[in-house]
């Protein structure tokens, strides 16, 4: 690594280019374990009508749903990468 860098060569093994979906699930799987949650406008039909079963089921927080974002409870966050799977099929 330092070797690399010494020689002013990049690190970095390779690169992964992401396409538009896979930035979008990305950003989902991040943003949804923030504190502040993911925008429900980045999910799509399927998306919503599952947040709405999340919802139902005690997963996402009311009042930041009701303002137009995803923010997991505490249970949530325990089930995380259930609700994500949910939310991006």
């Amino acid at each position: 690594y330092a070797a690399a860098l010494a020689q002013g060569r990049s690190p970095g093994a390779g690169r992964e280019l992401l396409t538009e979906e896979d930035r979008r699930v990305e950003r989902i799987l991040l943003e949804l374990r923030l504190r502040e949650g993911v925008p429900l406008d980045l999910l799509r039909e399927a998306g919503l009508a599952a947040s709405r079963r999340v919802l139902s089921d005690g997963l996402l927080q009311r009042e930041p749903y009701d303002a137009g974002r995803a923010a997991l409870t505490l249970r949530g966050r325990l089930l995380a990468d259930a609700v994500v799977r949910d939310l991006v099929d």
